[in-house]
């Protein structure tokens, strides 16, 4: 079994992939990292930890070195919308921690390596409809830049020093494990907390605001499988375009509403509204589909029951 480091293992991603690596690889050879998030039950108790920065080089390195690991998935971030409340912090750890550990893995002879771009990569000069795989990246959110910046790191990586290093370009993401965490997509997720907790929603874009989403299931199946993919399939060193479903904000209202009777929701737009009107309404993902296979499984309706049915027993409100 291969020697696994996740860093950022308490985020949106980490917590669900976490668990689904420890399965693959076994529990004591999957290592969970944070910055100083604590680690919750399901992760404490289920294998190593270890509390780093990834702005600390020679921290990344150490736990390289300690566990032997031979894949690395980086996955810590400053998400969209906290990105523009800090757009200092968020160049310094989605950068310059993303080269800081390309060097550690470099210099630990890591055998893949896996960072996830975004949808934020695109900008308002991008096709929107059907966003191509390669194609304009001026994105306007300093998220959107370290994320286009990132991948060409990648790649560069992979050219100069032959680093098996594989990505993709998330789209919305929704789990009903993870809380909220600071994106603009969130209110894809909220809206089901709210509609469970409360019976309404006052979401923070436009009622005809179309984005790309994916069922957090998908997303940690597609990682997974791109990771296991072999090398020489691969077409794209930078990041590859992932897609499964897109929806308006009111059509998502519409679903959640099938499912709680009663449930209103109201739009009230704020600086998000912005972020999420430079992003693509749909995405090309047919690369990867011919290079590694990906399908996805969900779409609104079948995410919908398995969301409501989970956070109702998350909540307490069976």
């Amino acid at each position: 079994m291969a020697k696994v480091l996740i860093i950022g293992a308490v985020g949106q991603i980490g917590s669900e992939l976490t668990v689904a690596l420890r399965k693959k690889h076994g529990a004591d050879n999957v290592v969970a990292s944070t910055r100083k998030t604590e680690f919750p039950p399901e992760i404490r108790d289920g294998g190593p930890c270890e509390y780093f920065d990834v702005q600390d080089k020679e921290a990344v390195l150490s736990v390289m070195k300690k566990y032997g690991i031979e894949q690395v998935y980086q996955l810590a971030s400053l998400l969209s919308a906290t990105g523009e409340k800090n757009p200092d912090l968020a160049f310094s750890i989605n950068l310059l921690g993303l080269k800081n550990t390309l060097d550690a893995a470099r210099e630990c002879g890591v055998d893949r390596f896996f960072w996830p771009s975004s949808i934020a990569a695109f900008g308002p000069t991008t096709p929107r409809e059907n966003t191509p795989q390669r194609t304009v990246l001026e994105p306007t959110t300093m998220y959107g830049l370290t994320k286009v910046a990132g991948e060409l790191l990648c790649q560069y990586y992979f050219r100069k020093y032959g680093l098996d290093v594989r990505s993709v370009r998330y789209p919305g993401l929704i789990s009903w494990k993870a809380e909220p965490g600071g994106g603009t997509t969130d209110y894809a997720v909220a809206i089901y907390y709210e509609a469970i907790l409360h019976g309404k929603y006052r979401c923070f874009v436009k009622p005809d605001t179309v984005l790309p989403m994916m069922y957090m299931p998908d997303a940690i199946r597609g990682t997974m499988q791109l990771m296991d993919a072999p090398a020489e399939k691969l077409t794209v060193r930078t990041s590859y375009n992932l897609a499964a479903m897109s929806f308006s904000a009111k059509e998502l209202a519409e679903e959640v509403a099938r499912h709680i009777p009663g449930f209103s929701c109201t739009y009230e737009p704020d600086f998000r509204q912005q972020i999420a009107d430079s992003w693509p309404r749909s995405i090309d993902d047919s690369q990867a589909r011919m290079d590694w296979g990906w399908r996805h499984e969900y779409d609104l309706a079948k995410m919908s029951k398995d969301m409501i049915a989970n956070l109702k027993v998350k909540l307490g409100k069976e």
